[in-house]
């Protein structure tokens, strides 16, 4: 299982999280991760309030993988990415977002 450091300071450069064990967040630290998490959930807040509970089941386990020390739950970010993808425009904001947050979790 791939891993992806939330914890303090350790920050992971130019790294995949992806398949046969590589770890990639394409140079984004966890703290911008978690900044582009919330952001997210604040733009669903405003755009679209009724996937606002999908954008924080995102932060949500960011947050709770890093306390933990674990893995991110990549089928469980990944499917939350999805659903809100589906409800939301195309060129919007959140939608940007959304590839912002794939690309630094390697999804």
């Amino acid at each position: 299982m791939s891993t992806f450091n939330f914890n303090g300071g350790g920050n992971i450069h130019n790294s995949h999280i992806g398949d046969h064990g590589h770890v990639v967040n394409n140079g984004t630290d966890s703290a911008t991760v978690l900044h582009l998490a919330e952001q997210l959930v604040d733009r669903m807040r405003g755009e679209y309030p009724t996937l606002v509970p999908q954008a924080q089941v995102i932060q949500g386990e960011l947050v709770q993988a890093g306390e933990e020390g674990r893995a991110v739950h990549r089928g469980r970010v990944r499917a939350a990415l999805e659903t809100i993808t589906i409800g939301v425009g195309a060129g919007t904001g959140g939608l940007a977002l959304i590839e912002q947050l794939k690309h630094a979790l390697g999804l």
